[in-house]
């Protein structure tokens, strides 16, 4: 369905207030927030840095740290089994806490649990680039994921030269995002610099993040790309603007 076909949902009705999403950027505006998963989301993910870093400033010992991120893990644990929701978030702070505490606690040496963040910064920032330079930008992905039929077509986004092109600008964000990481803190490793690095996880991951996503947000607000069917065997646009509404 074309987005100037009319205010239809996907159902084929219109909206009870007879108002459509007619934009790419606003597709993706609304797609990217959800994919954020809200306020709660994003302290689930970057509380246990916190915990870890404040505490091996206050103890300077590696085992301390690594149990102060555990049990505050344990804690955000039983309360979203409270509050009911998503587990994507917290799962993914467990797992990235584990990779840290076991590069810490192997060489006993506070600096290796920023190790494994360095590496996968670097790795994001090389992959973010080549999926720019072959038409398949990284943040496609986050918007496919938000279609409510992305299990029946996963690349539908790719039909849409528009789409594709807002994604590739807005990717550049997340390039620089992991480039800036890198290059601040790859020095501070190799130097061992344990205090600065903690400051510097903690400033360059969710602060930089939710400068990135103002970024982000700031092309969005201010870009009117329409969206436009590229589906000749359906005759359907690659997005429906009006799903998930």
């Amino acid at each position: 369905m074309s987005a100037s076909s009319g205010p239809q949902g996907p159902d084929g009705q219109v909206p009870a207030d007879g108002s459509v999403e007619e934009t790419v950027e606003q597709v993706i505006r609304r797609r990217i927030s959800d994919a954020l998963g809200g306020w709660y989301g994003s302290l689930e993910t970057a509380l246990p840095t916190v915990a870890f870093v404040t505490t091996w400033l206050i103890t300077d010992a590696v085992r301390p740290a690594v149990v102060a991120a555990a049990g505050l893990l344990v804690v955000l644990t039983v309360v979203r089994g409270f509050v009911g929701g998503s587990w994507r978030f917290l799962g993914s702070a467990i797992f990235a806490t584990a990779v840290a505490a076991f590069f810490a606690l192997r060489s006993g040496e506070a600096q290796d649990a920023f190790l494994p963040g360095i590496l996968v910064s670097g790795l994001y920032g090389v992959g973010a680039l080549a999926s720019i330079l072959l038409r398949w930008p990284l943040v496609g992905f986050i918007v496919a994921v938000g279609d409510p039929q992305f299990a029946e077509r996963p690349t539908a986004w790719r039909r849409d030269p528009g789409l594709v092109a807002v994604c590739a600008r807005l990717t550049w964000v997340l390039v620089a995002l992991f480039a800036l990481r890198v290059a601040v803190m790859l020095p501070l490793y190799l130097a061992g610099e344990v205090a600065w690095l903690g400051v510097t996880k903690i400033a360059l991951s969710w602060p930089a993040y939710l400068l990135a996503v103002v970024v982000m947000g700031w092309m969005l607000a201010t870009g009117r790309t329409p969206a436009q069917p590229q589906d000749d065997e359906s005759g359907t646009a690659a997005i429906d603007p009006t799903q998930g509404r």
